[in-house]
């Protein structure tokens, strides 16, 4: 009752009057604007979707507890300060899609433990039809994604997904592809996400590159920033890839800087892989831990939040076009701590989105 009193008492009001400084309303928008769909210019879609992981579990209810936090982030960012004059708003969450997850992923959690003690799917009715299901639930979220990024893109409109587990962006991809042509996905994430449906899951969230590299013809280069778990076939995947993917690992990162080598250095060689129009797909856990405690799949190490803000400036001076982001695995918690970290992640995600779509030439 309190997101739908929300999203309809924000319609009433807009930007041209709203004081930067004032305590943020929480009867209005995300971070606290009072911004209509039809003004604004980035439309956040979230996307309520944790079916396929297997581990921590939480994501799903993400964009509800962002939502909340973002009401303390100050609208002032010294890197893009007029940014958030053109508008940021965050639909609703879809209650059909939240509720098809929570089913969905009972169903996978007891086929999740039903495979891992070895044994056969096909010899099991039940467990045959769960991933069936499962399967097809994907398919349908793809669709959904699809249909609902393709309508505002063609209402000339900036999208950002908020997940959600990993597996959401996959009908993004489609529908960027088919506006844009061709393009790269800068990832940021502890994982490779290349493992061909894993777990038997077509569209699980550890299989979201794979499944892009392979279905997105468009998708000319992926350069992943930061894994640090991953599988022998992922290493293998990427060596055999012939430059289509370029993996700096954050082993690789951290023993170049302990030469003596600069994170300056770094990300300008990052960068240069790029190709001139770059969608970013931030897996939260690609960040240290500590910010990021809950999320689905935690791993030691990984990067400050400043260093990952840094490599995004790089892009932005490059002249590279950043097209569209998603915002994944960002956990859920009592103290808001990680709902806090994500909120921040996901404003200078939408300040990026305009300023190299808005406030720069294009």
């Amino acid at each position: 009752m309190y997101l739908a009193h929300l999203f309809n008492f924000c319609k009433m009001f807009d930007l041209s009057n709203y004081d930067p400084d004032s305590v943020s309303n929480p009867n209005f928008n995300i971070f606290g604007f009072p911004t209509k769909e039809e003004d604004a210019q980035v439309i956040i879609v979230p996307v309520p979707w944790e079916v396929t992981v297997s581990y921590g579990s939480g994501t799903a209810r993400a964009p509800e507890a962002i939502l909340k936090s973002s009401m303390h982030v100050d609208p002032f960012d010294p890197d893009i300060p007029e940014g958030w004059k053109q508008g940021y708003y965050m639909r609703q969450p879809d209650r059909k899609i939240l509720m098809k997850s929570d089913y969905l992923r009972k169903e996978a959690e007891l086929y999740i433990d039903y495979i891992s003690k070895g044994e056969d799917v096909a010899a099991n009715q039940f467990m045959s039809k769960t991933l069936k299901d499962v399967n097809e639930g994907s398919t349908y979220l793809n669709t959904w994604v699809y249909d609902q990024t393709k309508a505002l893109m063609a209402k000339n409109k900036l999208v950002g997904l908020l997940g959600g587990d990993h597996s959401i962006p996959m009908g993004y991809f489609r529908a960027v592809g088919e506006k844009y042509g061709d393009f790269g996905i800068l990832q940021i994430d502890a994982h490779c996400d290349l493992r061909h449906a894993y777990e038997g899951f077509n569209y699980s969230h550890a299989s979201i590159m794979h499944n892009a590299l392979h279905e997105i013809p468009e998708l000319k280069k992926l350069v992943q920033v930061g894994p640090r778990d991953f599988s022998q076939s992922e290493y293998d995947y990427i060596s055999g890839s012939e430059g289509r993917i370029v993996a700096y690992f954050d082993k690789t990162i951290r023993n170049r800087q302990y030469e003596g080598d600069t994170w300056k250095h770094i990300t300008d060689e990052i960068v240069s892989h790029l190709p001139g129009k770059v969608y970013i797909s931030f897996d939260i856990d690609g960040l240290d831990r500590k910010l990021c405690p809950h999320t689905g799949t935690p791993v030691p190490g990984g990067f400050e939040a400043e260093e990952v803000f840094y490599l995004f400036r790089k892009i932005l001076e490059s002249g590279r076009k950043i097209i569209g982001f998603d915002l994944c695995e960002v956990g859920i918690s009592d103290s808001d701590w990680n709902s806090n970290v994500g909120a921040r992640v996901l404003f200078k995600l939408c300040n990026l989105l305009v300023a190299s779509n808005t406030l720069q030439p294009s």
